[in-house]
């Protein structure tokens, strides 16, 4: 077995829709959280970084608040029931509009939250070389106390040349 290429975990960054005025809708507790890691020059194509993304102790968070744990949990799954097959390569355009959907589910957005979306999310998602969404597990990939969050789009996007990997996960509380 080959081993696994490093991520560095750079830094993560939160957005909370509750921090928004929301007068005309409903900001239905939602959030997002990005985690950003530097890739090694030793990944040979994305399903290495893949597997090293699903490897790295950063990936073991519930998004329940209980932050990165060192348990065999991701989200709202086990931690072994996830593996680069379960990510599919989506385009640009199309990985903006699973976030844009998402955020705007319940009405129209504030304008700043729109701004910033369009900054730290959809600008990132234009220029990355490559994206994935995690796509539909199956009822046995849930962990013990999941699903906790009704609606959970997460992405991945790969920059080489930034060699930088970004996890986005969108959820409700």
């Amino acid at each position: 077995m080959e081993p696994v290429p490093a991520l560095v975990h750079l830094d993560s960054h939160f957005i909370n829709f509750r921090d928004l005025d929301f007068s005309e809708g409903s900001h239905g507790y939602r959030w997002i959280d990005a985690k950003r890691l530097q890739q090694s020059s030793e990944a040979q194509d994305d399903r290495d970084v893949l597997v090293a993304l699903i490897a790295h102790p950063q990936f073991r968070d519930t998004y329940d608040g209980a932050s990165v744990q060192d348990w065999p949990r991701h989200g709202q799954w086990w931690l072994d029931r996830i593996t680069p097959d379960a990510y599919d390569a989506v385009d640009g355009e199309m990985a903006i509009d699973v976030v844009h959907s998402w955020a705007n589910q319940h009405g129209g957005i504030p304008k700043s939250l729109a701004s910033r979306l369009r900054q730290e999310i959809y600008t990132p998602l234009r220029k990355a070389i490559s994206r994935y969404l995690l796509g539909q597990l199956p009822e046995n990939a849930f962990h013990d106390y999941g699903p906790i969050h009704i609606d959970y789009p997460e992405l991945v996007l790969i920059d080489r040349p930034g060699a930088t990997l970004t996890l986005f996960v969108a959820a409700d509380d």
